[in-house]
């Protein structure tokens, strides 16, 4: 008990130091699991798309990534039926039971956390023995479970997905301005709205400019909102009446717009630019250049109109509706091994002089679609190249694990704020955005490679890597489960 009132007190310290709410969330959960006297722990946080694991420890850590469907029937009782649910692997997901009792889990232990009637997330914790779950179980999960919910009432950059969605409809914000400009009427969503209660609006000045009757304007608050005032007059009287909208995700949605525009206008005119410089060149001095100066024109050439290439299918893959990237991938047994290895020998020649390969022989078959590894693993290795220090090798090993095989790419570079494990592989996302990015691209690799791996039923993830950098983890099912095999994690 002692330690655990220590280890609380330091997890208490850290948040109060301002530590990420994904920080403080994976220490919860290692916490939850040796406190409960449980083998591993996950917990799973809940977006408007569906849920994804965030966080786990002991025998559970292999499904940190791991997509969560909520319309699964075990989900469905986890966020709606009682707080506290105790389910054996008889009534998981086969895959997922699979890959626990190859970890000696014999039954779950799980609760929700709600924050403003909305679930946001659900604690599992994992036994090795066939229950029922104590009394006091019971109550430490629930415990953990309202840590965890006040860290995401506190913000502290939860949830991780981004921006908090609107927990339900709202109607308009209205005020009533008298003829001096001061408020004489203000409705609750109007105090929601611009964080005013009714005590501090009454009889002052609007918050924001009132437009003349009939326009619309658009304005931002201090805090970085963006609100729609329209005004219009109340017949008979000399007041106003302001509906007040907050068009902030508009608003968001457009710069995303515009940056997608720039940073894309950007990365095509860089390969243009180099093509037609080589091109000229060959065209105008070609009696003049040497075999070897004009075979290593045409080589960059080659190079630069692959790399265009690249690009352009990455664009046409993630814009649109993403069909090119719906529904279950046609899955046939393969060789990992010999793919990656050969998914290296195809990397641009800068790309695969910084790959140091680590690839046994002996790796068991995948089940997915092969073709795409060489996408998969050439998105990784640009992504950890471009972050990597100089000089220093970026590690391409494999892992096995359960049900699963898959690989790692591993860089010693900026490393990723934990805070943006999630948010990386968001279409479009930049950790850096502005005019004075350091690194380029257009936020489309990490995107490509989670859809590619998900649809073979896969996951991906992303990790700070201590002492500086990041490891990419990418997991497929395996076709081969030998039972010394499966127990091998």
């Amino acid at each position: 008990m002692e330690r655990f009132f220590a280890e609380l007190t330091a997890l208490t310290d850290l948040v109060n130091a301002g530590a990420p709410g994904l920080t403080a969330v994976q220490r919860l959960v290692e916490l939850a699991q040796t406190t409960i006297g449980a083998v591993g722990a996950t917990f799973a946080e809940y977006s408007p798309s569906g849920g994804r694991v965030i966080a786990a420890s002991g025998a559970a850590v292999w499904g940190v990534g791991r997509y969560v469907d909520p319309s699964e029937p075990l989900v469905v009782r986890l966020t709606s039926a009682d707080r506290v649910v105790e389910v054996g692997m008889a009534e998981m997901p086969a895959d997922i039971a699979a890959n626990l009792e190859a970890a000696g889990v014999r039954r779950m232990l799980a609760t929700r956390i709600e924050r403003t009637g909305r679930v946001v997330g659900t604690l599992q914790t994992y036994y090795p023995d066939d229950g029922p779950a104590q009394g006091a179980q019971r109550a430490a999960i629930s415990f953990f479970a309202g840590v965890i919910g006040h860290l995401y009432a506190d913000g502290q950059g939860l949830p991780i997905y981004g921006d908090d969605p609107v927990a339900g409809a709202m109607v308009d914000a209205i005020a009533v301005v008298g003829p001096d400009g001061t408020v004489r009427s203000w409705n609750a969503a109007a105090a929601t709205v611009t964080g005013r209660p009714a005590a501090t609006a009454l009889g002052r000045p609007l918050p924001v400019a009132v437009p003349t009757s009939g326009q619309a304007l658009e304005q931002r608050l201090p805090d970085g909102r963006w609100l729609q005032v329209l005004a219009t007059e109340l017949p008979g009287t000399a007041d106003r009446l302001v509906t007040l909208r907050d068009v902030t995700q508009a608003h968001r949605r457009e710069q995303a717009r515009d940056l997608f525009v720039a940073v894309t206008s950007h990365e095509l005119r860089t390969p243009v630019t180099v093509i037609k410089g080589y091109a000229d060149t060959l065209a105008d001095h070609w009696d003049e250049l040497p075999d070897e100066g004009r075979r290593e024109a045409a080589e960059r050439l080659g190079q630069r109109a692959g790399h265009l290439a690249q690009l352009l299918d990455r664009l046409l893959s993630a814009v649109g509706d993403g069909q090119a990237l719906a529904g279950p991938a046609q899955s046939l047994p393969f060789d990992l091994g010999e793919a990656l290895r050969a998914a290296v020998q195809d990397l641009p020649v800068e790309l695969r002089g910084a790959v140091q390969v680590d690839i046994p022989d002996d790796l068991p078959k995948a089940l997915g679609e092969r073709a795409t590894i060489a996408t998969v693993l050439t998105e990784l290795v640009n992504n950890a190249v471009k972050y990597a220090e100089p000089g220093r090798p970026v590690e391409l090993s494999s892992l096995v694990e359960g049900r699963s095989v898959g690989f790692r790419v591993a860089d010693r570079g900026i490393g990723l704020r934990p805070e943006h494990v999630e948010r990386a592989f968001e279409r479009f996302w930049q950790a850096e955005s502005g005019n004075h990015r350091r690194y380029g691209g257009v936020g489309l690799g990490l995107y490509l490679v989670r859809r590619i791996v998900e649809r073979q039923n896969g996951w991906v993830s992303l990790r700070p890597r201590e002492a500086g950098g990041t490891v990419a983890e990418v997991r497929l099912p395996r076709t081969d489960n030998g039972p010394g095999e499966a127990k091998a994690w």
